[in-house]
């Protein structure tokens, strides 16, 4: 039962705001269930159907056996600055896959992975729920209301979230919206609401939408850059030490070897841009 991550990312953001807010609404429902499975002696991650609220047996005894189980997830599980990262990208995400008005099975599916390959298979279906639930959220409130509170929340983690982590945040955010193939343009502009709402400057949402090609594209390397074909090589330079310095792998370290890989996949990519251009201007 993995409960105790996303009580991780909850607690992460127990002083309040809109992501506590979003927080306690999306997790309430794996809590709940949390504590059915343990009612029941039950381990698996949770029941789809949400049934069996009733405790049963001695409720003092009970409610020990509960409380020792989440603290020794807790233990087991807990890193407020991980957790914090993966339920912001969940929130964020919940925005960017509904920005064209549609869910996209290629889009979810590269959710389940990030979130397979950080957390497991039990994080899988708890994510997956998380997201469903800021999906019922956005449709309850609407998309207007949403976008207000996909702002705040933007806001809390410029806050809360080092710049470089705030960058692989962005770029998960990105590779979402390439997961069918196709980035609509109103997935590009909700892309740059939410770098504006972290405090990134939105040319690094074209710099990260054009890291795959920079390395057969000269125009895409430029923008990877964030530099235009005229510049000078000295500002070339100076733009590549800034990214290279932004995006290193170790800026991101402590929130797990598998982010860090992330960030070093993204890093070799933007040397593949600095590549292209010092091969069409005979730099070395």
């Amino acid at each position: 039962m993995a409960i105790g991550k996303w009580i991780g990312g909850l607690l992460g953001f127990a002083s309040g705001g809109v992501l506590g807010a979003l927080a306690g609404f999306a997790l309430g429902s794996l809590f709940d269930s949390g504590i059915d499975a343990v009612n029941s002696g039950q381990h698996s991650s949770f029941d789809g159907d949400r049934q069996g609220r009733g405790y049963g047996g001695d409720h003092g005894q009970s409610q020990r056996f509960r409380s020792n189980s989440y603290q020794r997830q807790y233990n087991s599980f807990y890193n407020e600055e991980r957790n914090s990262f993966l339920f912001s990208l969940l929130v964020l995400a919940s925005y960017i896959i509904k920005a064209d008005g549609k869910v996209m099975h290629s889009e979810m599916e590269f959710v389940r992975k990030f979130l397979r390959s950080n957390f497991g298979e039990s994080a899988v279906v708890q994510g997956q729920e998380i997201l469903y639930k800021l999906f019922e959220k956005q449709k309850e409130i609407g998309w207007e209301e949403y976008r207000t509170v996909i702002q705040d929340s933007g806001r809390q983690i410029a806050s809360s979230m080092p710049y470089e982590q705030r960058l692989q945040l962005l770029h998960f955010l990105a590779m979402i919206a390439q997961a069918d193939g196709i980035v609509h343009p109103s997935e590009v502009s909700s892309l740059k609401e939410v770098a504006q709402a972290m405090e990134i400057p939105v040319s690094e949402i074209d710099a990260m939408l054009n890291l795959r090609d920079a390395s057969s594209n000269l125009d895409a390397a430029y923008k990877v850059m964030g530099v235009s074909p005229s510049a000078t090589d000295a500002e070339v330079k100076a733009a590549y030490r800034k990214q290279a310095l932004q995006n290193h792998p170790d800026r991101v370290a402590s929130l797990g070897e598998d982010i860090r890989k992330a960030a070093e996949k993204k890093f070799q990519e933007i040397n593949a841009a600095k590549e292209t251009i010092w091969k069409a201007r005979g730099l070395s």
